[in-house]
């Protein structure tokens, strides 16, 4: 490995925030799955969870979409909605499905200094009831035009490009975000060998 990729894995890995994931449920095209993995790689987002209750699990998305974003990320998939919940209620504090309802909370007013999950729903019936109804709360983004949808992908980016904002200012970033059973795992599994670990400071 060279120096220059040694730095470049490592300042991204540093970067890894542990608080903060997306769930797709039942997303339909792997292309706007791909495309979700490479804006989580971007905004440091290393865990994804993926609820496919409607098709097979995959073991491949759209690599044109994701630029191999999924090598770089830890996907958690799911056959039902139930076993999803229980595995974020672990690791997340709140969770919120992106929906158009009663009391949902605008996108900015989202607290995202804790460890918070989005759920975002397959392209044309949304989060689907069951998940609602285990979730903390709903939110949306607002929008000003007559056509009251995004694309999950774009709807995505713009979530949790929001939640780097707020993360950056709390300096979040500034310091590793995940715990070290999971960074050394991988450090492991991006490829450091022993002689690659020595030279880390």
């Amino acid at each position: 490995m060279t120096p220059e990729r040694r730095d470049r894995l490592l300042s991204t890995l540093n970067r890894r925030q542990a608080n903060l994931t997306v769930v797709l449920e039942d997303v339909q095209d792997p292309h706007n799955v791909a495309a979700v993995m490479r804006t989580c790689d971007a905004v440091g987002i290393q865990d994804i969870y993926i609820i496919t209750t409607l098709a097979p699990r995959r073991k491949k998305w759209g690599h044109r979409s994701s630029s191999s974003a999924e090598r770089w990320l830890t996907v958690h998939q799911f056959d039902n909605v139930a076993d999803c919940v229980t595995a974020l209620r672990k690791k997340y504090d709140k969770i919120f499905t992106t929906h158009l309802a009663a009391g949902a909370i605008s996108l900015y007013d989202i607290d995202f200094s804790g460890s918070v999950a989005l759920v975002f729903g397959n392209e044309q019936n949304g989060v689907s009831e069951e998940i609602r109804a285990l979730a903390d709360g709903h939110f949306l983004i607002p929008q000003m035009g007559i056509i009251r949808s995004l694309n999950i992908s774009v709807a995505c980016a713009v979530s949790i490009y929001e939640a780097m904002r707020q993360k950056t200012l709390l300096g979040h970033y500034k310091q590793p975000g995940l715990p070290s059973a999971q960074y050394d795992q991988l450090l492991e599994e991006w490829g450091f060998r022993e002689e690659d670990l020595d030279k880390i400071e």
